[in-house]
């Protein structure tokens, strides 16, 4: 139903379509990167990062999911600052994708349906500013696609509650800690990922199958 909706959504608006030291990356850099390899970058946050990497990993496009936080006020923080509720980082995925092959709007239609952009501050039992739902805009058409299609889905009733996700500057994003990257796919026998990510998972898989990297 969420689907139809965002599409819905979609068409009405005419659209296209846990840090390791001294790892600090900034726009100038990534505007650098971004053009010598042709390209963009979006940074979301959904929550506990474990739990949507895997899931923006697969996508037809995307060239790189790195885990860490962005949107805090310490330099170089740790997941245990993090966690301390304190440094005003969320955690959030930096995406490297190609949008020759995959759009902004498309990462976003992923974005809003594979959590809940509803909840303050909270994505099941995971609760705190670190888990809150967000988008760090890397430009003003990302912000302005952003805040329309907030207010457009907002506006369709897709979602019961009002949708409390912000949207933040990009300035500067910290990768997590080693053990944080690729956190699914190297602990797929771990409780958590059999019981929480997998799930997720694999509905994501059978709403977006047509979106999925060929094998």
């Amino acid at each position: 139903m969420l689907k139809v909706l965002f599409i819905s959504v979609v068409s009405l608006m005419g659209l296209s379509s846990c840090a390791q030291k001294n790892n600090k990356i900034n726009t100038k850099k990534d505007t650098q990167i971004m053009s010598t390899a042709q390209l963009d970058t979006a940074t979301f946050g959904t929550g506990c990062f474990w739990c949507t990497e895997a899931i923006f990993q697969q996508l037809e496009g995307v060239e790189k999911v790195t885990s860490g936080y962005s949107g805090g006020t310490v330099a170089n923080p740790t997941y245990e600052q993090v966690c301390s509720k304190t440094t005003g980082h969320a955690e959030c995925l930096n995406i490297m994708y190609d949008p020759k092959k995959i759009t902004f709007d498309e990462l976003l239609e992923v974005f809003w349906q594979t959590h809940d952009p509803t909840t303050l501050n909270r994505q099941g039992a995971d609760a705190g500013p670190q888990y809150r739902s967000v988008v760090f805009y890397h430009n003003e058409e990302q912000k302005n696609k952003t805040a329309k299609y907030k207010a457009e889905l907002d506006k369709s009733g897709a979602f019961n509650n009002p949708i409390v996700t912000t949207l933040e500057p990009f300035t500067i994003f910290y990768p997590a800690e080693a053990e944080h990257q690729n956190y699914y796919n190297n602990n797929t026998s771990q409780g958590y990922c059999q019981f929480v990510i997998r799930p997720k998972l694999e509905k994501f898989e059978k709403v977006f199958k047509d979106k999925l990297k060929k094998n």
